[in-house]
């Protein structure tokens, strides 16, 4: 089987993300202000979540995507309007998660309690809701119909997305076509539209713009596929929720629709597993015999590889700059991280 790579300078994903973030220090910074500022409100309850939501931290990939692109197409990402939808594009990140646990009814979020486990479902939908609202009030600013036109698109996305997983909850006869929907709906429309509005303001060419929009898509992918694997390999500290969370609430991740299609009398073990809500009665160390068995994680894996490789290629029309190689390291940097 052929082994896909896309790790063309061998760092560890500690490195890797240092060295990636160092080259845009001063512009996290910004944004991070920006955010503190846009999440802040008169009324205190607001500014009380805004504040316990951007302390729960996270790596900010998706803005720093967004200004990445930008220099990569010869932008300037320290000026005000890139800031902003930077930010933006945080605030509707951290918007979905906090939707994402209710529906979820996931008590914990990066290694602390989420949201709605702590504030209850109200206040967490509700301040989900502001965030939504204050990120499109951001947005407007820049007068662009077409940044516009994305973030909408991107919204209807993700929501149809939540929503067509809803409809597979606690079933196993998913196929791969319907899993790649939900995932491109649910996380890749994001990465995309980072790496594209980026290109935007930036001012690319349509064929640079269109080749970031297709990078972030690649990339999305990837990412989700890794995510997948790490629900099973990486350690609850790492994950910031408990090993084999997903298959709990009801969620057939890509490993086990590889193994569900390799053995289909599997599917009631999984079925018993979804019913119960804990692994009392099937252990997680029948899953991972059954995982090991098919080789469902290195398959997961190979498949994430194939997609950062497709990432990187799509990188090829932007000019040879550290920005681009920054971009091109990404990739990797997804698919190893706590490997």
């Amino acid at each position: 089987m052929q082994t896909f790579s896309p790790i063309r300078e061998k760092l560890n994903p500690q490195t890797a993300a240092k060295k990636i973030f160092s080259l845009i220090k001063t512009e996290m910074a910004l944004v991070e202000a920006e955010y503190e500022r846009q999440a802040s409100s008169n009324i205190q309850v607001i500014n009380y979540l805004g504040d316990y939501l951007r302390a729960s931290g996270g790596k900010r990939v998706r803005p720093a995507l967004l200004l990445l692109a930008n220099y990569a197409v010869g932008g300037d990402a320290s000026r005000e309007n890139v800031v902003r939808l930077a930010t933006v594009m945080e605030m509707l990140h951290t918007a979905t998660l906090v939707h994402d646990d209710i529906i979820d009814n996931a008590d914990t979020r990066r290694s602390r309690s989420s949201v709605n486990a702590r504030f209850g479902n109200q206040s967490a939908v509700l301040m989900g809701d502001w965030l939504y609202m204050s990120a499109f009030e951001t947005s407007l600013k820049e007068r662009s119909l077409e940044i516009l036109d994305i973030l909408t698109r991107l919204t209807r996305k993700m929501t149809e997305g939540e929503l067509i997983q809803l409809t597979m909850l606690g079933r196993t006869d998913i196929s791969e076509d319907e899993y790649f929907d939900v995932l491109r709906r649910k996380t890749a429309f994001l990465f995309s539209a980072c790496a594209e509005i980026g290109a935007i303001l930036g001012n690319a060419t349509r064929e640079q713009q269109t080749a970031l929009r297709d990078y972030g898509m690649n990339l999305g992918i990837a990412f989700q596929l890794a995510d997948d694997s790490l629900d099973f390999t990486a350690e609850e500290e790492i994950l910031g929720k408990a090993s084999g969370a997903d298959l709990l609430e009801g969620k057939l991740t890509y490993p086990l629709l590889l193994v569900v299609q390799k053995e289909p009398h599997f599917k009631a073990k999984l079925e018993r597993i979804m019913h119960d809500g804990d692994y009392e009665t099937v252990g997680r160390d029948v899953i991972l015999e059954a995982l090991e068995k098919h080789s469902a994680l290195e398959e997961t894996r190979r498949r994430a590889y194939e997609y950062a490789a497709k990432a990187q290629q799509n990188l090829e029309v932007l000019p040879k700059t550290e920005y681009r190689q920054a971009l091109e390291e990404i990739p990797g940097y997804m698919v190893e991280r706590n490997k």
